[in-house]
Parts: C-alpha cells; structure tokens; sequence
C-alpha cells in the first residue's frame, strides 16, 4: 500500500479541517451583515464547529476501531465536502449553523480516525515523521484559513470560504477510497450509554461556558454548567462497569499515554488563548481590521510549517519526551513575553517576532507529542485513543476561547469585549490602558496552564520507539 499517497490523503484531511477552524473568523462581520444576524448568533458559525467536532470526535475513533478507520474516514471526508457546498449556499444564519454542525460530524470523522490510520500503516518508529507531515498540514491549512478568509470574503463573498473545501474534498475522497483500505477491524459492541454521557456533558458544559463568557453568569448557564459535570461523572462512572467501554480507562495506565494526553489538553487551553488574545488586543487597541490582525500571526504558523517534519523525524530517533517539553515550555516562554512587551503601542516587529518564537514551540511540540500518544496508544484501540486526544484538543481550544473572553474583559463590558474579538468595534482613549492591563492577566493565566503542561510533559517519562506495538492487557493477563 502507498503510505505516501495515504499521507498525502490525511494531509489534505487535516489541511481542511485546519482552514475551517480560522477561516470563518475573519468573514464573521460580513456573514452577520449579509444574512442580517446578530453578532451573539453569528458566533455559533464558528463556535458550532469545534463545540461538534469536541463531542463527537471520541465516539467516531471509537466507531472507527469497530466499523473500520479507512471506512469512517473517507465517509467523514464526503460528509464535510457535501457540508461545505451546503454552508455556502445558505440563505438564514441558522441554516448555516445547522451546516456547520454537519461539516463537524465529518470533521470528527476525518480528524479521529486520521490519527489512527498512521498508526496502522507506520511503525512507531516512523510515526513521528508522518505526524511531523499532518502537523505541517494543520499550521498550512490555519494559515490559508487566516489568507484566504480576508481575502475570499472582500473580492468573492463569504460563500467562497466554504466552497474553496468542495474540490479539495472531491479528489482526496477519490484517492482515499482508492488508497486508504482498513487493516484492523475490533469486534465490540458501541457503548451506547457511554456515548450519550459524555456528548451530553460536553455539550452542556461547553455551552454554559460559552454562555457565561460572551454574556456572563445567570441562573440557567450555572445549572446547565452542574448538570454538564454530572453527565461526565456518569460517563466515567459508566466506563469503569461496561463490558465494551467508549474509553478503556485501563489505557491510562501507561505513564507515557496518559501524561501526552495531559500535555495535549493543557496546550490546547493556553496556546489557542494566545490566538484570540492577540486577535483582541490588534484589533481593539490597534484598530486593525480582522485580515491585517491575522496577517501578523503568519510568522509562527509559517516557521511551525516547516520545523514539524524535521521534528517528527527527531522524536522518531530520539523520543518524544524532550522535544514536547522543550516545545511547550517555549510556547510558555512566548507568552510571557507577550505579558512583558504589550502596551498599547508594542512596536509591531516585536509583535512578530514574539510569534515566531511561538511558531518554533508548536513545530517542536504537536508532531513529538502526538507521535507520542499514538506509539503508546494500545493496539486495538488507535481510534478511541486518536478521537480522545481530538476531543481533549477540541475541548481546550473552547475553554481557550472562555478563558480569553472572560479574562480580558474584566475591565470592560462583556458585549464591547465581544465584538473587539469579531473586529467590529474599537477602544478609544484611557479604555485601551485598561483592556491592555486585563489581556496581561489573561496571558499570565495562559502562562499557568502551559507551565502546568511542560511539567506533565516532562513527566512522561523516557519512550523507545520500536516496530512493535503492545497489546492492552484484558482482566486475567499478566
């Protein structure tokens, strides 16, 4: 089987996938304006996206391991390509977000199970290279979201931000279907009750979170935000009596596997934070338009481009503990100079190059760190494990986007922070001090959360890549 042409498929998956979490940002004004929304409606274009893409992606990596990974992926792919065509051609604002629902099933689809496809076709000790390629197809697609979103929405329409996905979509779904066969099949039943536990929480809890960050605490989001932790401890509750759990808790026993997925999840809170933070402070203290706040975040995706295959193959030779330590720690160090430097008038070149430092930090730590989650990951279960290490990424980047909002408009109204984050408003005068000194609080926060990832990525411990894989022990085995 031709693993490049497989890589390439998974490529272009995670490419899309990338350019639809950032693209839609930049066309949010226009999308308001156009279908005649209001801005607390429009959000949920993006934010349907990823809240969708969060529940679902542990259900469909688990979907996968029983129905077939390649199956599930290429059904994803058409999925999100048919979602696509849709979106553009909506005429109501909640038509749309109905869409953008549907194109985050198939992006769960795609995302859960592309992990999971490397595992079957590359030893662990070539994994990290082939995660080094989908790590330079995501930072690719989130810096094509970030041109093209400005750029297809002032000359074409927002429509075309959707239907750029339609030919892409169309011919890595004829090579995936010819290319990308199934190898492991796992013969289990669906948890059901798992399923429904844990997309209820996250959804509830996802949702109050958002709730009280755009609009603050009220009655019903702090109940919903109760109910949401309850659903999840009857999640978990459940996969400890389960026959056939959604997540075989029993996994987290290896050391390097859980405190990967640990890592994962913390750099999703605090290095996504970065983006909406920066996003708010050029926008609503710079005056920046929402195209040319972007553009000065292209360094670190471009130099992330090109480092992840190099440090794939690295952690491929050398493990994945220090390279994801080192790398995390310096998306840290990146955002304390954020919290050092920023004033209301930071020269723009140190702006950029505070992003390049960032850049180098991601393109050291997302193809090390999964590579890492994957290469432990037990045999039989890269699906479940590749759709809880989406979901857990999916989760941070929304609890990113609470902490960011909620933080930095301490000092200032919710609904004027709201719409400094969409580009549609400007701070004037002593407010710009102000919202200056909470995006600071904000940064350090962010800080916290990556200081506590480094550490849980150091903690790991030392891994071996060999060609083997091991086997999850079942009750009885030693």
């Amino acid at each position: 089987m031709n693993r490049t042409i497989i890589l390439l498929v998974l490529v272009l998956g995670t490419l899309m996938a990338a350019v639809d979490s950032t693209i839609v940002l930049l066309a949010l004004p226009q999308i308001t304006q156009d279908l005649h929304a209001d801005l607390f409606t429009s959000i949920w274009v993006l934010l349907a996206y990823l809240l969708v893409s969060a529940i679902f992606s542990t259900q469909m990596g688990r979907v996968g391991d029983i129905f077939g990974r390649a199956r599930m992926f290429n059904l994803g792919f058409a999925i999100f390509t048919v979602a696509s065509a849709l979106c553009g051609l909506s005429d109501s604002v909640y038509v749309l977000i109905l869409f953008r629902v549907i194109q985050g099933v198939g992006g769960a689809m795609m995302s859960a199970n592309s992990g999971a496809i490397v595992a079957d076709h590359f030893p662990p000790n070539l994994m990290g290279r082939a995660y080094g390629f989908t790590s330079l197809g995501w930072n690719i697609g989130a810096l094509l979201g970030i041109v093209l979103g400005g750029s297809l929405t002032t000359f074409f329409g927002w429509q075309y931000i959707f239907y750029i996905n339609v030919p892409i979509g169309i011919v890595a779904l004829v090579l995936g279907i010819k290319n990308i066969k199934d190898v492991n099949k796992v013969p289990r039943k669906l948890d059901i009750t798992g399923s429904l536990t844990l997309g209820v929480g996250l959804t509830l809890i996802s949702y109050s979170s958002i709730s009280m960050a755009s609009a603050g605490s009220s009655l019903v989001s702090d109940v919903l935000l109760l109910l949401g932790l309850a659903f999840v401890g009857a999640f978990i509750f459940n996969e400890t009596r389960v026959e056939n759990p959604m997540i075989d808790l029993r996994a987290f026993k290896y050391r390097l596997l859980a405190y990967s997925l640990t890592a994962n999840f913390m750099q999703g809170i605090g290095g996504m934070a970065i983006t909406f933070l920066l996003i708010m402070y050029l926008q609503g203290v710079r005056g920046l338009s929402p195209l040319d706040a972007s553009l000065v975040l292209l360094p670190g995706y471009v130099i992330a481009s090109f480092l992840a295959p190099y440090m794939g193959r690295l952690t491929d030779r050398h493990g994945s503990r220090w390279l994801s330590t080192i790398g995390i720690g310096v998306i840290m160090l990146s955002v304390l100079l954020y919290y050092l430097i920023l004033t209301p008038d930071t020269p723009y070149y140190l702006i950029l190059l505070v992003a390049g430092v960032n850049g180098v930090g991601s393109g050291m730590f997302w193809p090390s760190n999964t590579s890492a989650i994957m290469s432990s990951a037990p045999k039989g279960y890269f699906g479940s494990i590749s759709g809880l290490s989406r979901t857990l990424g999916g989760v941070g980047i929304i609890l990113s986007y609470v902490v960011s909002l909620s933080v930095a408009a301490a000092a200032i109204p919710k609904s004027v922070a709201f719409e400094i984050f969409l580009g549609t408003s400007k701070l004037d005068g002593g407010l710009s001090s102000v919202f200056v000194t909470g995006l600071h609080l904000a940064f350090l926060i962010s800080a916290v959360i990556l200081g506590l990832g480094t550490v849980f990525s150091f903690m790991r411990g030392k891994d071996v890549r060999t060609g083997k894989m091991e086997e999850l022990e079942r009750p009885g085995q030693k």
